[in-house]
């Protein structure tokens, strides 16, 4: 296929743009909870101080670590359930269905107060995070899957930015409210109250876009699949690239169904090639979570504590920068970068640049402890640990901050592909709650082997995992079943032949039918 201009493609980059609202929630909400616990008013509103004013540390670490985890956990099981439904009803009316969810949640976390204690806090941020779980899992197929082979690295490399952004945006409302907001209802009701914005662009942006091609053509909607795929690609139905490119989706669609004619769950995960882009799927989000990076982000004003940058402000607005540093590092890799490198270098170079500056800064901190009081300037040490913090997050953001989410739209198959994004979901916001719940113990007890025990992840776990995988970059999505062996490359060559000759001679019936209206 010739390649396709920004502006051939703009539709493509709409939808996207559209869809990763949702994505941009994800990271808000993991950012705000904790933030907004730490707020001295809402522990004292909550009860979570002692009866002289002084702060009760254990309720308040419980409540905040439960405000954290009930959203893991009803993301987990959001990301589960948004398969069948995907599936069934389509990726753009499911996508609207869980962002009203999501609402509904993030109504109830804001009205909290009063007479409406931390239950609603509670039950909002569950029915919030089953609507987050659900988005996470939804909006990378739809974007894959509507997205053409040669820039579908950097579309779904928006996800990581979109993640980036919300985390950033939640420091920064943190770091506002702990400035100027010391006291009322409203320390908590514009954090909870602004996930409102972006899951209104995102319910109202939805209706501007249009169903996925291949999920249409799955359902043998095949009328409609090539006028979405012609408007996406702004060329005319008739157009020889859409038809060849219509051909290649009902080629591996048609090749799904005759392998897995009659077989439900059970085919989809353990069908031939299909076992091992689960097992992908899975470990590539067990090394991203357990590589220190969500560590850092959840606990991003206390690590800069831990490293020298005292009181409340210096820690924040440390955090603050280092959000924008990831934002921008992510932007440049995925617009740069990710589809000149490849999948497996960058996931190297990424894993290993990591590894090394984790063990410096592990290094720093036992060499070079902290001030332990509160109110001295930051020594050189710290800063060097802070600048160590801040290259991190840069190769970070190059390979394992985007790529596994591009990684894993890229190897399933059509059929599967809600099955495998839910359950790489699933995985991440699993993991997700166990490494949040761990982490404030291991920060205490480990001290600087906190940064060693990463770094020996980051080497010894991902950079190895980096260069087992097979390479993904410049393959459509129906080359995937040739790579992990579901079917041979003879067998696809015939199959799209025998498509594209269905296909003209469709077009043909269609031609001559209508030049003898004409006649009569």
């Amino acid at each position: 296929m010739d390649k396709l201009g920004l502006f051939q493609n703009i539709r493509v980059y709409w939808l996207a743009f559209i869809v990763y609202w949702g994505i941009v929630l994800f990271g808000y909400d993991t950012g705000i909870g904790g933030g907004v616990v730490s707020q001295g008013y809402f522990k004292s509103h909550f009860g979570l101080t002692n009866p002289d004013g002084s702060a009760n540390t254990k309720k308040s670490n419980d409540v905040s670590s439960n405000v954290v985890s009930v959203l893991q956990a009803g993301a987990f099981f959001g990301a589960l359930g948004s398969a069948p439904i995907s599936a069934w009803i389509g990726r753009k009316w499911s996508l609207f269905g869980w962002t009203i969810i999501f609402a509904v949640g993030a109504i109830l976390q804001t009205v909290a107060g009063g007479s409406r204690g931390l239950g609603y806090i509670y039950a909002g941020r569950v029915i919030a995070g089953i609507g987050i779980g659900a988005i996470s899992a939804v909006a990378p197929a739809y974007v894959s899957e509507c997205s053409p082979k040669d820039v579908r690295g950097r579309i779904t490399g928006l996800f990581q930015i979109m993640v980036a952004i919300g985390v950033m945006i939640s420091y920064f409302i943190n770091l506002g409210i702990s400035l100027h907001i010391k006291s009322g209802p409203a320390v908590w009701r514009i954090p909870f109250g602004f996930q409102l914005v972006p899951a209104g662009i995102l319910a109202f942006g939805l209706l501007t876009v249009k169903e996925s091609p291949r999920w249409l053509a799955s359902k043998g909607r095949l009328d409609d699949a090539i006028r979405n795929l012609a408007y996406m690609r702004r060329l005319s139905p008739d157009d020889e690239r859409v038809r060849a490119e219509m051909a290649e989706i009902e080629a591996a669609i048609e090749e799904e169904r005759q392998a897995r004619k009659g077989l439900g769950l059970r085919e989809a995960f353990f069908g031939k090639g299909n076992f091992i882009r689960f097992v992908i799927a899975v470990v590539i989000f067990l090394l991203q979570q357990w590589g220190g990076q969500n560590s850092v982000n959840y606990y991003a004003p206390q690590i800069f504590q831990s490293i020298g940058y005292s009181g409340t402000s210096n820690s924040l607005l440390a955090s603050g920068i280092y959000g924008i540093v990831k934002v921008v590092a992510t932007a440049l890799f995925v617009f740069f970068l990710v589809d000149s490198l490849g999948r497996k270098l960058s996931l190297f170079i990424s894993s290993m640049g990591m590894g090394i500056l984790f063990f410096i800064i592990g290094a720093l901190l036992k060499t070079y402890p902290p001030p332990t009081d509160p109110s001295a300037q930051p020594p050189p040490a710290s800063k060097a640990m802070a600048a160590m913090l801040y290259l991190y997050v840069c190769f970070y953001s190059m390979g394992w901050g985007p790529l596994p989410w591009v990684y894993v739209s890229d190897i399933f198959p059509t059929r599967t592909r809600h099955y495998g994004l839910a359950t790489a979901s699933a995985s991440q916001w699993l993991f997700n709650f166990v490494l949040s719940k761990v982490t404030p113990d291991m920060v205490t007890d480990l001290g600087y082997k906190i940064f060693l025990m990463f770094a020996t992840i980051n080497i010894g776990g991902m950079a190895t995992f980096s260069l087992a995988i097979p390479e993904t970059k410049g393959r459509s999505l129906e080359e995937m079943d040739i790579i992990f062996g579901s079917v041979s490359a003879d067998q696809r060559q015939a199959d799209i032949a025998r498509q594209e000759r269905a296909l003209e001679h469709e077009i043909n019936e269609t031609t001559s039918e209508r030049s003898i209206e004409q006649k009569v």
